[in-house]
């Protein structure tokens, strides 16, 4: 699976996902720190990589409808330390959620996963 990790999830969800065989960038490696969401999200729709992040507004399906990018995984955490978010992190890995979010919008908080999929 390839994912960007936005510029506000921790180190350690880089080194998970490379640990479980994911190719995985992040905002900060690729010089886009700082940029507004729609570039963000362009850089990682180009390389047809899955976003995650604890930005709210990618949940925004107005501004960022399924189908048009290739995924977006939103972290609603009470808590954006790597020991809260390894969990929901790991749930996801788990149920495979990622291989089939293709365009769509997952948003993952403490005790569940919801998803919005692209219409067919």
């Amino acid at each position: 699976m390839r994912i960007k990790l936005d510029e506000n999830m921790p180190r350690d969800a880089a080194e998970k996902l490379r640990d479980d065989g994911h190719d995985v960038m992040t905002v900060i490696d690729e010089g886009l720190g700082g940029e507004s969401d729609p570039p963000v999200l362009r850089a990682a729709t180009d390389e047809g990589r899955t976003l995650l992040t604890f930005d709210l507004d990618f949940a925004n399906i107005r501004e960022f409808p399924p189908g048009t990018h290739a995924g977006i995984v939103v972290f609603r955490l009470q808590d954006q330390r790597w020991k809260t978010l390894k969990q929901p992190l790991l749930r996801l890995l788990a149920k495979g959620s990622l291989d089939g979010l293709s365009g769509g919008l997952a948003i993952v908080s403490e005790a569940r996963i919801r998803f919005k999929r692209p219409k067919s």
